[in-house]
């Protein structure tokens, strides 16, 4: 094993598309595996996105749309963040689809394109304003009269689906079928709108395709929705290292820097390889919850560039030996939803930001 690994359970994430399959039974599944399927590795995942049955991939980036299409992936796959300068031509030539918020965005396509157009229904991000939504529709109609598009959904993004009781996500779901109406000219054959949260909680939503991401790695949406087991999601992820060094310190002693830990007694301590270098936050100092010599454990003191330490009482450790830092929350184990809440962040952010120095294996 190396100093740290990033341990990917594939049968997880298979039983996880598997319940999001359940929960929006008569939607296709477009499976979202931006951002490095969310830290835990962009082509592994995809490939398992489809062989669990998904019948779309989902990503922000066209360089990520790239990749996938260069390592042979060559099924449906939407890409909806681009910047101008981005290889709009190329992208539409490898047939992946591209999201499209303004009349701008329409007039950089010169190469026939499958398009679909995102109207802004609350979240006030990307997507079109709805005062401008009638101009989008009747320049993508001329457009695709002319054959250099074909508009093959519409889409939108929800703002509060993890609170699923706020009424502004019913607010939402009636603006986006305003705007499909609007756009019933054009004949288009996809309506999308759920993220992970409303794929598990908000039925009217999900349309002829849902956009799980975040649960698909067996993270619960948000903590109003409760954890990954109550939503009968099983964690993907788990993050481990071993110990580098052990040794036995005297009450009083401070660990890390600026001594804002001190031993209370006499203490084994042991270092752990892994810091914000490798995506750990550094705002985990004291609190960053850890498995190790047999219980919980946490933090003490400064998280650094690329370790932090462990207080270990009269507990005893040697070098090499294994420490979890979130998994499966069983026997003790943390959660990644564990660190989102001592950090103050979500479950996302924790599994995303983890770095290229950690070894992903996939099991």
């Amino acid at each position: 094993m190396p100093r740290a690994q990033a341990r990917i359970d594939l049968g997880a994430f298979a039983s996880n598309l598997q319940r999001l399959r359940e929960a929006a039974p008569r939607s296709e599944q477009l499976a979202v595996v931006k951002a490095d399927a969310y830290g835990h590795g962009l082509i592994p995942m995809a490939r398992a996105a489809r062989e669990a049955g998904a019948e779309w991939l989902g990503v922000a980036l066209f360089s990520e749309a790239l990749e996938l299409r260069s390592a042979g992936d060559t099924g449906p796959l939407l890409a909806w963040l681009a910047a101008p300068d981005d290889p709009w031509s190329e992208v539409a030539e490898a047939g992946i689809d591209i999201g499209v918020s303004t009349v701008s965005q329409l007039q950089r396509l010169t190469t026939p394109t499958r398009v679909h157009l995102k109207i802004d229904t609350g979240l006030g991000r990307a997507g079109c304003a709805p005062a401008d939504w009638a101009l989008l529709i009747d320049t993508a109609q001329r457009m695709q009269d002319a054959g250099s598009i074909d508009v093959v959904g519409i889409w939108s993004h929800f703002t509060v689906a993890d609170d699923p009781a706020n009424p502004l996500n019913t607010v939402q779901i009636q603006r986006f079928q305003e705007a499909v109406a609007a756009a019933e000219s054009l004949d288009v054959e996809h309506h999308h709108l759920a993220n992970s949260a409303a794929t598990l909680a908000l039925p009217a939503a999900h349309f002829t395709l849902v956009r799980p991401g975040i649960a698909m790695y067996g993270i619960s949406p948000g903590a109003g929705m409760g954890c990954a087991a109550d939503l009968g999601l099983r964690p993907v992820m788990t993050l481990v290292a071993q110990v580098t060094v052990v040794k036995r310190l005297p009450a009083g002693s401070g660990l890390s820097y600026g001594h804002l830990y001190t031993l209370d007694g006499d203490s084994t301590t042991a270092v752990v390889p892994l810091g914000y270098a490798d995506g750990i936050p550094r705002n985990a100092t004291n609190v960053g919850p850890v498995f190790a010599a047999g219980k919980r454990r946490t933090v003490a003191g400064r998280v650094c560039m690329d370790q932090f330490v462990l207080d270990l009482g009269d507990d005893a450790a040697a070098e090499g030996d294994e420490v979890v830092l979130f998994g499966s929350g069983a026997d003790g184990i943390p959660l990644a939803e564990d660190w989102a809440e001592v950090t103050g962040t979500i479950g996302y952010e924790i599994v995303t930001r983890l770095g290229a120095r950690v070894e992903r294996v996939y099991r």
